[in-house]
């Protein structure tokens, strides 16, 4: 892949930025979550978790399914606010 290439389209990460941050010594999804913002937009990692733990375990050898998942708070779907105003009642129970 390009450097350029997009990795996280809701907060328009680069790989080059991925890169650049394993190279300074991020080695885990959370690292890279806190570091960059990648996995905090609406899709919350669902599109870019993937591709970045396939580059961290290609620049420092780790197995991709070894790598531990970075932490989530709730809510981890989005929500609409007048949901969380009526105390997580969703709409069509309201």
């Amino acid at each position: 892949m390009e450097d350029k290439t997009i990795i996280c389209r809701c907060e328009d990460v680069t790989l080059e930025e991925i890169r650049k941050a394993i190279a300074e010594g991020a080695r885990t999804l959370d690292e890279i979550k806190r570091l960059k913002r990648c996995g905090m937009g609406p899709c919350q990692g669902r599109t870019c978790r993937p591709l970045i733990a396939g580059e961290i375990a290609r620049m420092t050898g780790q197995n991709p399914a070894e790598l531990a998942l970075p932490t989530f708070r709730p809510p981890v779907v989005p929500l609409k606010l007048g949901t969380l105003a009526r105390g997580g009642v969703p709409d069509e129970q309201a």
